[in-house]
């Protein structure tokens, strides 16, 4: 039992439950004294937070601020270490490599779990009629496997960013290596949260928590509700800390303009993250209080507008797409050198278009909102700012194609997942304009169509790229390589599965089949193509569980990775794999650009010389 207790996230687990039921107790007790009677719902509530807080303690991410606050001398973050081995990974770690693999790995975990609730639901989708599922249970299955993947996207981000950019900037961690830690537990606590909803009576509003549906559903709503509030505190911290590292820690020659395209996309992803996330906080705070406190923020009968929750969930929700996406576009241009073995093509222009994206990012909310009765003056702006967005995103695609362009390109699994994620990106971008435009809007809005281009978004933009990133630097974190035969099957088995799932999407939407339905007439056409979508999905689920295999097998027994097996320029190849606990030896400095691949004579890195030894 002790030994179990000293596992960190056990500890944290236990503190949870005890304070969710402390302070669902607490609630109880005053209503009690009070005499307002008992109710459910503030204590669900007030025990949910009280329980995050208290896993929080419980992991140990206050300890060393609990210890300084009592004037205590706690060590520098660089000489704690937690263990050896697997144990490590379960507790509170401040090396940045160690709190990427936590992300990781939590990142996958929700990818299974929200990946299993669409297969509950294309299951009912598969032939017509209901199956399997109650009408609220689908509804919750639609919402929870929406909001569980976007934190799984969120987590998968913090993963690459956490794990590689002190690599790639040549520094020993991240700025601040206890907000780090702190960060990724948050994630831990909200990830219990919004799945517990699930057992109090689910919620019917899909992922965006629509009032005036979400104000009278049933109380898990608020389980949602403070789930996705406790993770928005996590990505805003994790935001800011990228954003101090990539300012401050660049090694010595490092100018903006010499640092690899990736710590741009996170440059520009932070941004968005930093400064547009307390907005879907702010609309779903509203709805708790209004749900709590009777605050008629959003119900029209007491004053209320349920358009304003629209314009605060949108102004976060539509720069999370390029949040989401920003850093997987910055993995494409990061490798697609390698494997060309080229230079970036207008590595600049590549740079500032991720800051451009964020840019405009922000003036394109209201596109989501043309069918909800806004006023109808603004549609026409935000039709023109939406089309704006395909600037900055071509010049990217410009860049990828110049850059393969006559290149010597080698198929390694980590190069077939950049070009999946090209295409398919473009396929997303190809369909978004007919959503941007108002008069094919108003058809398209709330079909199948959406639900197609989004995921095709989503699959190029964050899934191609994240499996392209494991793959590419899993010999860097393990020091193995992972199987490349069933890397392949994996990427052409999830491939044409996708395309058959997206394509039937996309199909059945233009024939009007409306969207987070749970049945649907036969006699429409409908029947088949749902059919093919769900089989579709079953071999994506069948893939991922090939690469999950794939990663533990090869963890194992994978062929080990010696040197810079990939020839690469970037500095983190220089370093024996898996990384040193403080990542770099010697200090180098940057004295060429990122992407000189094929140039002879050129180099990106010097290594300062080691020093001279009393023999000497």
């Amino acid at each position: 039992m002790k030994n179990i207790l000293s596992i960190g996230l056990v500890r944290g687990l236990l503190a949870q439950l005890v304070g969710s039921i402390a302070g669902a107790a607490l609630v109880g007790l005053i209503q009690v004294i009070t005499g307002v009677g008992w109710k459910l719902e503030p204590a669900y509530v007030v025990g949910g937070l009280i329980g995050a807080l208290a896993f929080m303690v419980g992991v140990g991410s206050f300890t060393d601020w609990f210890h300084v606050a009592q004037g205590k001398v706690v060590p520098e973050p660089e000489e704690v270490t937690v263990g050896t081995g697997w144990k490590r990974y379960w507790g509170v770690s401040y090396d940045h490599k160690v709190i990427g693999i936590q992300y990781g790995f939590l990142s996958l975990i929700l990818l299974v779990v929200g990946g299993s609730f669409a297969l509950l639901f294309r299951t009912e989708l598969a032939a017509s009629g209901l199956q399997i599922l109650t009408l609220i249970q689908y509804n919750t299955l639609i919402g929870m496997h929406g909001m569980v993947l976007i934190i799984c996207i969120l987590l998968g981000i913090a993963a690459i960013g956490n794990y590689l950019l002190p690599l790639l900037m040549g520094a020993r961690d991240m700025a601040f290596p206890r907000l780090n830690a702190f960060a990724f537990w948050l994630a831990v606590p909200a990830s219990v949260l919004l799945t517990s909803s699930m057992f109090f009576g689910g919620f019917e509003t899909g992922w965006t928590g629509y009032p005036p549906l979400s104000v009278r559903g049933p109380i898990g709503i608020q389980g949602f509700f403070m789930g996705v509030f406790v993770a928005g505190w996590s990505s805003i911290l994790g935001a800011l800390n990228f954003i101090a590292t990539i300012v401050r820690m660049r090694t010595k020659g490092m100018t903006m303009f010499r640092m690899p395209i990736l710590g741009w996309a996170f440059l520009a992803t932070s941004i968005l993250a930093l400064t547009a996330t307390q907005l879907i906080g702010l609309s779903f705070q509203l709805v708790m209080f209004e749900r709590l406190l009777g605050m008629p923020f959003f119900t029209p009968a007491k004053g209320g507008n349920p358009i304003l929750f629209q314009h605060l969930f949108w102004f976060y929700s539509h720069p999370a797409v390029y949040i989401f996406v920003l850093p997987g576009l910055g993995v494409i241009s990061e490798l697609l050198p390698v494997f060309a073995r080229k230079p970036l093509f207008g590595y600049r222009w590549v740079a500032l278009s991720s800051l451009g994206i964020a840019l405009v990012g922000f003036l394109v909310w209201a596109h989501h909102m043309f069918t909800s009765g806004m006023e109808e003056y603004l549609r026409v702006p935000f039709m023109y700012s939406t089309l704006l967005v395909a600037v900055p995103t071509g010049v990217k695609f410009f860049s990828w194609v110049a850059t393969i362009w006559q290149g010597k390109i080698r198929f390694s699994t980590p190069m077939l997942f950049v070009l999946g994620a090209i295409i398919t990106f473009l396929l997303g971008g190809l369909t978004g304009p007919p959503m941007g435009t108002v008069a094919t809007d108003l058809h398209l809005h709330d079909t199948y169509f959406i639900v197609g281009h989004f995921h095709n978004t989503m699959f190029g933009g964050f899934v191609y790229p994240f499996f392209a990133a494991l793959y590419y630097w899993f010999p860097k974190m393990t020091g193995r390589r992972m199987n490349e035969l069933w890397g392949k099957v994996h990427f052409w088995m999830m491939t044409v599965a996708f395309l058959v799932m997206t394509l039937g999407q996309m199909r059945i939407g233009l024939l009007g089949m409306r969207r987070r339905i749970a049945d649907y007439d036969p006699s429409m056409g409908f029947g088949e193509p749902n059919l093919l979508i769900t089989i579709g999905g079953f071999f994506i689920a069948l893939s991922v569980l090939i690469f999950l295999i794939n990663v533990w097998v090869s963890a194992k027994k994978g062929d080990l990775a010696v040197d810079n097996i990939w020839e690469s320029r970037s500095p983190e190849w220089y370093t024996p794999s898996p990384t040193p606990l403080h990542n770099y030896d010697r200090e180098f400095e940057v004295v060429g650009d990122p992407y000189d691949y094929g140039l002879e004579g050129s180099s990106y890195i010097k290594f300062a010389q080691p020093p001279k030894s009393a023999a000497d």
